[in-house]
């Protein structure tokens, strides 16, 4: 099911973290070359990703919200 990013915020080992409408968290890493994600290392970046949509698996499998 695809939600829209509300926000983000760093986890403890201050990776990015997508904060999606349904209340749950998805990690947004930048690691190429596996992750290809540069602008999850900018406030610009970041702000310009506000709505769009990742497929949240936890909605899928029926998991309450992480916060």
């Amino acid at each position: 099911m695809e939600r829209s990013i509300v926000g983000f915020h760093q986890d403890i080992e201050h990776h990015w973290v997508a904060e999606l409408e349904c209340g749950h968290f998805q990690h947004t890493r930048h690691d190429p070359p596996w992750v290809n994600r540069p602008w999850v290392t900018t406030p610009e970046g970041r702000a310009s990703m506000i709505g769009y949509k990742l497929p949240c698996k936890k909605c899928d499998a029926g998991i309450p919200p992480d916060h």
